[in-house]
């Protein structure tokens, strides 16, 4: 079966089996064949319709419209295809003139038979005949060029979304090193101090690995998830800065709320950056999760350093910041809103989802 339909896959058999549709609907739709002028009278006039809707169709979609329509030619795409169906209008008159009048002449009715005896020249000249034709030529086309815009939409669809897939993948996979080798150093020396914490450590670090490497690959997860991860980066940071940094954590929101992986960790990681490690005294970073009629609200407050143990602050965006709108613009396009408050003793960033 999967052959069978690989061997329908074929772009040439497609192509032969519409245009065999197309001429078994002209012969199929003759309801009276004896009034027609018999079989062979049907299948031949048909036939020549059929060809010269396929010579209209294979001109226009592989030379007009790649020649001149694609190059913002409109002028002189509209000009050819009006020659076009000229020609190709003249000649079917000229087969219908000298064979098919002349071939079938005493098989036509009264109406027919005084039209078969006019003169090639004013047939040429019956405007309402000559639009009656171009748009019986011009159908397959349109739906041709039909299929062939969906085909192209799906295929552009779907490179978008691959590409989404990989811009996404790449953004999630920079986890910020130096968090990690703190947190390995501060492992490092629970070890050696034999501390009680070591064990959490080592969980709570492997805990928020094996979210980030493996669990969090879709494109959505239960707010749940990143609660957790949150959790677990402040209890390592709180390991690492003891008594240094005071942290709340208030976060009120229904499980079953979806929202994008590893968005908000980035603003809880400046918090620290730019909060707790310039600062040699003691340091405050408030968080908050909520939610209201349709948005999360998260927000993320920290205290500025009094006394700096020295001015590394970047100049520019944050650290991840970048990372992180560019997953934003991904997932959320439209439908979010930054915002930041720049005081003199606390930096608050508010980041506004809808809900998905």
């Amino acid at each position: 079966m999967r052959q069978l339909l690989a061997y329908f896959e074929n772009p040439v058999l497609k192509h032969v089996l519409f245009w065999v549709m197309v001429y078994l609907y002209f012969v199929l739709s003759v309801n009276n064949i004896s009034s027609f002028g018999g079989y062979r009278f049907l299948f031949e006039s048909y036939g020549v319709i059929v060809v010269v809707q396929m010579i209209t169709a294979y001109v226009c979609i592989y030379w007009l419209i790649p020649k001149f329509l694609n190059q913002k030619k409109t002028g002189l795409f509209i000009w050819w295809m009006f020659i076009l169906l000229v020609v190709l209008f003249a000649i079917y008159q000229a087969v219908k003139t000298y064979y098919f009048d002349v071939e079938y002449f005493d098989t036509y009715n009264e109406i027919q038979r005084q039209y078969a005896v006019e003169s090639y020249g004013k047939r040429l000249t019956y405007f309402s005949v000559f639009l009656s034709k171009i748009i019986l030529y011009l159908t397959p086309t349109a739906l041709l060029l039909m299929a062939r815009f969906y085909k192209n939409q799906k295929k552009f669809l779907q490179l978008n979304e691959q590409k989404k897939i990989a811009e996404l993948t790449a953004l999630r996979n920079q986890l910020n090193p130096h968090f990690l080798f703190n947190t390995l150093n501060n492992l490092y020396s629970l070890a050696l101090d034999k501390s009680d914490k070591t064990p959490e450590v080592i969980e709570r670090l492997s805990d928020i690995l094996d979210y980030i490497l493996y669990r969090c690959k879709d494109d959505y997860v239960p707010v749940q998830k990143e609660i957790e991860l949150i959790e677990n980066y402040l209890s390592l940071e709180k390991v690492r800065y003891g008594e240094r940094v005071s942290v709340q954590f208030a976060h009120a929101i229904p499980i079953e709320v979806n929202i994008a992986p590893l968005l908000l960790l980035t603003f809880v990681e400046n918090a620290f950056k730019h909060g707790v490690v310039q600062e040699l005294g003691s340091a405050e970073i408030n968080i908050t999760l909520t939610m209201d009629a349709k948005n999360i609200l998260f927000s993320v407050s920290n205290s500025k350093p009094s006394t700096a143990i020295e001015k590394t602050m970047e100049k520019g965006e944050p650290l991840g910041l970048k990372n992180v709108i560019q997953q934003l613009d991904l997932l959320y396009p439209n439908a979010y809103e930054l915002t930041h408050d720049d005081q003199k003793s606390s930096y608050t960033v508010v980041l506004k989802l809808e809900q998905k």
